[in-house]
């Protein structure tokens, strides 16, 4: 019987989301007014086809504590009491690094292989529109993958001078063999990621949409990956997977190249068929999909948050926080966050790469962080950062509490506003009441609880020469990040 993995790749930034998404909060953990985030939405979707013990999340270190926390809901609604399996790269090394880390997990970790596993690997931040629909297209699939295919799944289109090149785009023809496994599975005879000009006239015509799905058995993708990229298969093969955190030494993963499964082996191999997947999924990766996929009014806005609008029509206002009032807009994108501002036309595909590019030049902060962070204990708001001091409110959600910590270059001097504080402060612990306060030195083991029913609210003072969350050298931690 044939054991089915779904994988969810779960590590990318999401810049063309900016300034919403950031590198610390990317566009998988948004929600956008709905009750659970692309990432979770993403698992839902995989468990109407897949036994949901056999999903696993692939992420960065970075995001692992935030992947918890919403696996957790997800655990919750399933009734599981065994936590999800999540594997965490130490940095970035793209996709082509990720499946082969998920592939050698499951053959070599939980010790199957070709003739009874296959592999289903999905991006974290697709929307499925018809969920029933999808889960039939991707079954069909199995019978491929077992006969040692790799199966992509894409949506049928004419390329030409106007196409969108920032997908990968198949040519495919009919085969026998291949449709006596499956009558809809075409043999792919040419894949271009990205096409670039000098190709792009070999894609001319009829051609289908790579939608980033793919299905194999872990052999099959390893032997591909033995085959086009010899080191990274070396690199991954001669490495421990562990089940802690991170799931492979920095060390040994800094070593791999960083390419996508894209440009890696999808270019290159004999292998590759393609399933269409028709009217199912839409990659939200930019503003413009995610206007699309939400409600409108009568003049096909989409509002969301604070704002005021007069006369604006076919135009996204998005402003979760501060007032926004806009008057006459046509087909925009308003874009408003704390700390940052971004308005551009509604259809606009690039203008925001170029966007982000110049913030990462500048060593903006805008590119990593909200003045809001989200942490698996609650979160914290930044009000001001000056020079040698910063302020900020922290939020403790009931029954959490942050990791037993030290600074090396700041003290810190929280002010009680709402709610019971737990404070452990070297060897002493303190409870205290709003209103009251306490003083942490540099280089004092010190840790916030909240033992409450209701949330703990602090404001934070703190002075030194490094004011950022690199200098906390965490002793103790119940999420893991020790």
């Amino acid at each position: 019987m044939t054991k089915l993995y779904s994988v969810i790749l779960a590590g990318g930034s999401g810049c063309r989301l900016w300034p919403v998404s950031r590198e610390m909060y990317p566009k998988q953990m948004l929600k956008f007014n709905e009750e659970y985030t692309l990432f979770q939405k993403t698992f839902l979707n995989l468990a109407n086809f897949t036994d949901d013990k056999n999903i696993i999340t692939v992420t960065n270190i970075k995001y692992v504590s935030q992947i918890k926390e919403q696996l957790k809901i997800l655990q919750k609604k399933f009734e599981r009491k065994s936590e999800y399996k999540v594997l965490s790269e130490p940095i970035a090394r793209n996709t082509a690094p990720a499946i082969a880390l998920s592939a050698k997990f499951i053959k070599d970790i939980l010790n199957f292989t070709s003739k009874d596993a296959v592999i289903f690997v999905t991006p974290s931040d697709h929307l499925i529109t018809n969920r029933e629909n999808f889960s039939e297209i991707i079954l069909k699939g199995i019978k491929l993958a077992k006969e040692g295919y790799i199966v992509s799944f894409s949506t049928e289109t004419i390329f030409d001078d106007n196409t969108n090149t920032n997908y990968g785009y198949l040519k495919v023809r009919k085969n026998t063999k291949i449709q006596e496994l499956e009558p809809t599975a075409l043999k792919v005879t040419k894949f271009v990621e990205k096409p670039t000009n000098d190709v792009k006239s070999t894609l001319n015509g009829k051609a289908y949409i790579n939608s980033g799905n793919y299905m194999f058995t872990p052999e099959t993708i390893l032997s591909e990956l033995k085959k086009f990229e010899p080191m990274i298969y070396q690199n991954i093969s001669e490495t421990k997977i562990k089940t802690t955190i991170p799931s492979i030494q920095l060390k040994e993963y800094e070593e791999i190249e960083s390419i996508s499964i894209d440009y890696a082996i999808m270019e290159h191999t004999k292998k590759l068929v393609t399933i269409p997947i028709e009217n199912t999924w839409k990659d939200i990766g930019s503003w413009e999909a995610i206007y699309e996929i939400l409600p409108k009014d009568d003049n096909q806005n989409v509002k969301i948050g604070n704002n005021i609008d007069i006369d604006s029509k076919n135009t996204l206002i998005y402003s979760p926080s501060k007032l926004t009032a806009t008057i006459g807009l046509k087909n925009k994108a308003v874009i408003t966050t704390e700390d940052a501002i971004f308005v551009s036309d509604l259809n606009d595909k690039t203008g925001i790469k170029t966007i982000y590019s110049k913030i990462n030049e500048e060593n903006s902060k805008t590119k990593q962080i909200h003045q809001t962070v989200y942490r698996p204990w609650g979160y914290y708001t930044v009000y001001e950062n000056g020079q040698c001091f910063l302020t900020k409110c922290i939020v403790v959600n009931p029954d959490a509490k942050l990791s037993l910590q030290l600074h090396h270059h700041r003290s810190e001097h929280w002010i009680i506003l709402e709610g019971e504080a737990t404070v452990v402060k070297g060897e002493e612990t303190y409870i205290l009441n709003p209103g009251e306060s306490i003083d942490i030195d540099i280089e004092e083991i010190h840790s916030l609880q909240n033992h409450s029913n209701s949330q703990l609210k602090v404001l934070e003072i703190q002075q030194g020469d490094i004011l950022d969350e690199n200098d906390i050298e965490r002793i103790e931690d119940i999420y893991g990040r020790v």
